[in-house]
């Protein structure tokens, strides 16, 4: 296959996948308020997505809402995910063709039928949800990750070319 048709290919797959925006039909992020420091945050994305910009985008938007709410760490203290599946069967078409040819009173008649269609595609969607503890000050003594809002925004929106606030600049 030409370098130029594997290109063209995996820039259409890539505009196809969720892009970072609230929950919607093609998927996308949500925050639920558990506690007053306490949100379970969400991404779910489409069949284009990847495990990986689901995961990213959950941490984007959980630095988000820290910076929103003026706190300076995070932890995620619950971590799910994993795919929902569903499949596609494309339609079936048939197509005949013949000749027929006379013989007296004798017709012959040569005829081929195609069939195109009847697969079945299986799609995997990424879905992932963290339960996040903000924090105003960092933990001392916490035996697992602690994440800088700013810093884990500005790398990722970098990451996926999205345009930070004036704000994280």
């Amino acid at each position: 296959m030409p370098t130029r048709l594997v290109l063209v290919i995996a820039f259409a797959m890539l505009a196809c996948a969720t892009p970072y925006q609230r929950q919607g039909y093609r998927g996308g992020f949500s925050e639920t308020q558990l506690d007053e420091n306490v949100f379970r945050v969400s991404f779910n994305g489409n069949g284009f997505t990847s495990g990986e910009r689901a995961v990213d985008f959950t941490l984007l938007r959980s630095a988000e809402l820290a910076r929103e709410r003026g706190y300076h760490y995070f932890v995620i203290v619950e971590k799910t995910g994993g795919y929902s599946y569903e499949s596609y069967t494309t339609p079936t078409r048939s197509h005949t063709t013949g000749t027929a040819t006379d013989y007296g009173n004798t017709t012959h008649v040569d005829a081929t039928t195609t069939t195109t269609g009847g697969q079945t595609h299986l799609i995997a969607k990424p879905g992932t949800s963290n339960t996040i503890v903000y924090l105003r000050q960092k933990p001392e003594n916490f035996q697992g990750m602690v994440y800088n809002p700013d810093f884990l925004y500005l790398s990722l929106s970098q990451k996926y070319g999205i345009a930070a606030p004036d704000a994280y600049a």
